[in-house]
Order: C-alpha cells, then sequence, then structure tokens
C-alpha cells in the first residue's frame, strides 16, 4: 500500500514587527505638546518681521516730488504703479518668508504635527503684520510742514493697501510644511519621540 507524499505547508513570511505606538496621532495631548516646542519658532517667527519690513521699505519704489508754489511736481518720470509696486514687493517678500518659515519648522523633527500647523499660522501672521507696520514706519510720507516747504523735495510714503497681502505669509508657510509633509513616506513624519511615546530624544526639539 502506497501512501502519497505529505505536501508541505506554503512558505509564510515572518510577522512584522508590530507597528509603533508612536506613529498614532495621540490627539489634544501631543498638539498641547507641540504647541509648547513651537513656542520658539512662534517668537522667532513674530520677531522675522522686524527684518522683512526693513526689506520692504528698501526694495519697494518710491516717487520724488518738488514743492514749488503751484504744488507739488514729479521730479523725473514716476511710475504710475507705485501703489502696485508697494504692494507687490511686500507679497514677494512675506512669500519668501513663509516658505522659509515653513521649512525650518520642519525641520524641528519632536514637533511635527497639528500643533506646528497652529503656530505657523500664527506666527507667520504676527510676522506679515510686523513687516507691514516696520516699513509703513520707516517709510513714511512727506509731513505738511514738508509739502508748504518751497524748493524742497519729499518722497511718497510707504503704505499697503491691499490687506489681502498679509495673508501671503501664513498661506506660504502652511503649503511649505505640507509639502515637506506628502514628500515623507513614515507614517510617524519622522518624528522622533522616546519610546514611550512622550519628550523628544535628547537633541531634538
Amino acid at each position: 500500500m502506497s501512501t502519497s507524499p505529505t505536501p508541505a505547508p506554503p512558505l509564510q513570511a515572518p510577522p512584522g514587527p508590530a507597528p509603533s505606538r508612536d506613529v498614532f496621532w495621540r490627539g489634544w495631548p501631543e498638539v498641547q505638546q507641540d504647541l509648547q516646542r513651537g513656542r520658539w519658532v512662534l517668537a522667532g517667527l513674530a520677531l522675522a518681521g522686524i527684518p522683512a519690513g526693513v526689506l520692504w521699505w528698501l526694495l519697494a519704489p518710491r516717487a520724488d516730488y518738488r514743492i514749488t508754489a503751484d504744488g507739488p511736481v514729479a521730479v523725473g518720470l514716476p511710475a504710475a504703479e507705485v501703489p502696485v509696486g508697494d504692494d507687490s514687493v511686500l507679497l514677494l517678500v512675506l512669500l519668501g518668508l513663509g516658505l522659509v518659515a515653513g521649512v525650518l519648522a520642519w525641520l524641528r523633527r519632536g514637533a511635527r504635527g497639528v500643533g506646528m500647523l497652529l503656530v505657523l499660522a500664527l506666527g507667520a501672521s504676527l510676522a506679515a503684520v510686523g513687516a507691514w507696520q516696520v516699513g509703513a514706519l520707516l517709510g513714511q510720507g512727506p509731513t505738511e510742514a514738508d509739502l508748504t516747504a518751497v524748493g524742497s523735495t519729499v518722497t511718497t510714503g510707504l503704505t499697503l493697501r491691499a490687506l489681502p497681502v498679509l495673508a501671503a505669509a501664513p498661506f506660504a508657510a502652511l503649503l511649505a510644511y505640507l509639502a515637506c509633509v506628502l514628500g515623507t513616506a513614515d507614517d510617524g513624519l519622522g518624528r522622533e519621540v522616546a519610546p514611550s511615546g512622550g519628550s523628544p530624544r535628547a537633541g531634538e526639539g
């Protein structure tokens, strides 16, 4: 009596390690931790509005006028697009500021998460308002006395006419940050935390 050989069991891959709990979002406690770790990002962004405002003041187009007995007369050929140019220069400055802020915030691996998005949105908004105020302060227009001093030359002031321009900084910051999120294959966003899921490892913000 012949017996057929017992078929070998199919080969199975050894079970892989269970996914770490650190890759899962832990809800509001994690957001609170991110907000605490991102406070320096918030402060840095708020202060970044100062050099951004100085840069706007340096790059924005201006027009000069000579005061005569008949009123101000343009010196040279001032561009009719000066007001639009002022807004456009601030728009570009804020877009650049936001992109840099988003990338730098992503590099803080210990605070990658929803909380950092909130920090970026608030911090970039503060930076935009600060840049606007600093630029307007440095580029103040002529006073009433300047406009009545015959023979003097005055320069137009620096003003922002399109307030929606201020949204460029938070928009660019969030866009850059989300682009970094989409570019990583790690479910935990490469966020380095302690094995217990608590505070980040040494050297990580």
